[in-house]
């Protein structure tokens, strides 16, 4: 086993994770490379030394440079805001340090371009955060589809929800400013790239984006409530998708559904230890969807659990993208989805707005 120093930018609800991840990791694992919390940086001195109190690090900032040029600090994590991406990453970089980016990988295309650059130049392992297509179930589901098991794919229906914004007396916030901190910003880009996952590229998209409440208090918002897409796959197959903060009751919406000539899949995160699987086969009157309770036998749950059934959860979807960037660091190469893989997502995106506002069919390659 080997150290090694991480250091996280960030100690909010993305960096408490990481912290917490990479805390446990190791030993949830057995990972050739364990994690040494070196550093932690806030935006305030004292932020940053309460965060380091509670989480475990050795040392903390309120200086994002000196994090990433601290020699200490061996590999990046940036759970830090959209905007503040691109610039640590490139400075990670310049200094062959590999880089863990939350998700979506930049605040705009141009970003995402410069940081997937960066990051192929240096030749040091990227990644970005995309931690619900890691659970145990979304793997299996991957697994099923590769295998042919449903048969050739036809239909996609995808949709990312939630609620914390569906009162319009929720005061405005830095999430109802800038369109990164939108809808189609913050939660489109995790079922987008779940799409990419299970399905393959995106060829063309046609959207409606909208801002439903308009006026908060304290505010106005000028960034997107909800949004609808329809897409059609490289591979021929029809697609929807459907994003929102207003969703009124939903809480974790992260949902597919995926029909094939031999059978289907559906999914809800809100039950995330449960994948149900149709067949097409058998007599009609014993067919119907099954549901597979995620056990041992699935990706990446025997770690947290011997018992089939018990279940993972938030914090587990974490650990496992801790271990996935350990792993690659260790073999000296990146695993998905790297930071190409985001710029894909953040392309889809760009083009679905574009898309809205032309009120016309848009290529995503030409984002």
């Amino acid at each position: 086993m080997t150290e090694i120093g991480i250091g996280i930018l960030g100690g909010g609800y993305m960096g408490k994770a990481h912290s917490v991840a990479m805390a446990a990791v190791g030993a949830v694992f057995n990972t050739a490379l364990r994690p040494r919390l070196e550093m932690i940086c806030s935006s305030t001195a004292q932020s940053a030394d309460r965060y380091r109190q509670a989480y475990g690090f050795h040392r903390c900032t309120d200086d994002w440079k000196a994090l990433v040029n601290d020699p200490r600090v061996e590999a990046v994590v940036i759970a830090t805001p959209q905007h503040t991406h691109r610039d640590a990453a490139l400075a990670a970089f310049a200094l062959n340090k590999p880089v863990f980016c939350e998700k979506p990988l930049g605040a705009t295309p141009e970003d995402s371009r410069a940081m997937v650059a960066a990051a192929e130049a240096s030749g040091c392992v990227n990644m970005v955060g995309f931690n619900y297509i890691r659970t145990p179930a979304s793997q299996y589901a991957r697994q099923l589809i590769e295998a042919g098991e449903i048969g050739e794919l036809t239909w996609f229906r995808g949709e990312h929800t939630e609620d914390f914004y569906s009162d319009p007396q929720t005061p405005a916030t830095w999430r109802t400013t800038g369109m990164s901190n939108g809808t189609m910003g913050d939660l489109s880009p995790h079922m987008i790239n779940g799409a990419l996952a299970l399905v393959g590229p995106i060829s063309k998209v046609i959207a409606e984006v909208e801002t439903v409440h308009g006026e908060r208090p304290g505010g106005t918002v000028d960034n997107d409530d909800h949004a609808q897409m329809m897409c059609r796959f490289e591979n021929g197959v029809m697609g929807q998708m459907y994003f929102s903060r207003i969703s009124t009751g939903r809480k974790m919406g992260y949902c597919y559904e995926i029909s094939g000539t031999k059978g289907a899949l559906r999914f809800d995160q809100e039950d995330q230890n449960a994948l149900w699987l149709y067949r097409a086969d058998g007599p009609d009157a014993m067919r119907g969807f099954t549901k597979i309770l995620m056990g041992p036998e699935h990706p990446d749950y025997e770690p947290f659990c011997q018992g089939p059934g018990h279940g993972t959860g938030y914090q587990d979807q974490i650990i496992i993208e801790a271990k996935d960037f350990l792993t690659a660091i260790d073999a000296g190469k990146s695993m998905w989805p790297t930071f190409r893989d985001g710029m894909v997502v953040n392309q889809v995106v760009a083009a679905a707005i574009a898309s809205s506002e032309s009120k016309s069919w848009q290529d995503v390659a030409a984002f």
